[in-house]
């Protein structure tokens, strides 16, 4: 089955500025890091753990459509086919970098964070349909992805989200109070600093940020938080870069005096 494209807002934003975090700039934050196994202290969720939430979510939907509520990644990388999409808004929630993480964009050397939905305000995305005939595999295949701990198995929620075509009842991951320690508000300044230094075997959080940016940029659709964050990790990491070529400079030998 073909994917389709989701379909760019009408609604024109003027946004601040371009962006500052570039894909030049996301370079300097990639590195090769090899495989760690799993988050320290979490478990991962089982097969059999992982039907039950299958199982959970279908109940839940009974027999109408599964949308889900696309706010990050699943908009620039769904990993599944839909076959349909709409421009929606959640109204209560906001995106925020409040997932800590020391696997996947990061280590335990350099921790993370990765974006879930917390309460407050609102936040502009899209809902994917799942198609009828797969949508116990694509269910499946989203939650693996999405829930991989045990300990995360209740940030799958559903909310309601307004479309150009009326309210919808969407699927979505987000930051759940139970698990504080996890999902605690980050400040911007701490959270450009941790999203800056951040990279794993999947790749850099300055990348998963700047991706995620770009894409709402190419929509129409100016988040002030991801804004204002993109361009605190874009300095953090030209404030990296100028430090990298001072030591680099200290450490070079001094030239032989050839007299």
């Amino acid at each position: 089955m073909d994917q389709k494209m989701p379909r760019r807002s009408k609604i024109r934003t003027r946004l601040p500025t371009s962006l500052q975090l570039t894909a030049e700039l996301v370079t300097k934050s990639l590195r090769v890091v090899e495989e760690q196994g799993p988050e320290p202290n979490w478990t991962p969720i089982s097969t059999t753990q992982l039907d039950q939430l299958v199982s959970h979510v279908e109940e839940e939907a009974g027999d109408g459509e599964i949308w889900i509520f696309a706010y990050g990644s699943l908009m620039w990388n769904p990993g599944f086919d839909y076959t349909a999409s709409e421009d929606a808004v959640a109204y209560g929630w906001h995106r925020a970098f409040s997932l800590r993480i020391e696997r996947l964009r990061a280590t335990s050397d350099a921790p993370g964070l990765m974006l879930a939905l917390q309460p407050g305000g609102s936040c502009s995305g899209l809902v994917l349909k799942l198609p009828c005939v797969t949508k116990k595999q694509d269910l499946r295949t989203l939650l693996a992805r999405e829930i991989r701990y045990v300990e995360v198995c209740d940030m799958v929620r559903w909310v309601s989200v307004k479309t150009p075509s009326g309210p919808r009842r969407a699927l979505t991951f987000w930051a759940s109070p139970k698990q504080s320690p996890l999902t605690e508000k980050v400040p911007l300044d701490e959270a450009a600093l941790l999203i800056a230094q951040a990279c794993g075997p999947a790749g850099s959080c300055a990348e998963y940020l700047h991706r995620t940016v770009s894409d709402l940029a190419d929509r129409n659709i100016y988040d002030r938080n991801l804004w204002q964050l993109q361009k605190l990790v874009a300095a953090r990491l030209q404030a990296m870069t100028v430090n990298s070529r001072s030591s680099a400079d200290v450490d070079r030998p001094l030239p032989v005096n050839q007299a």
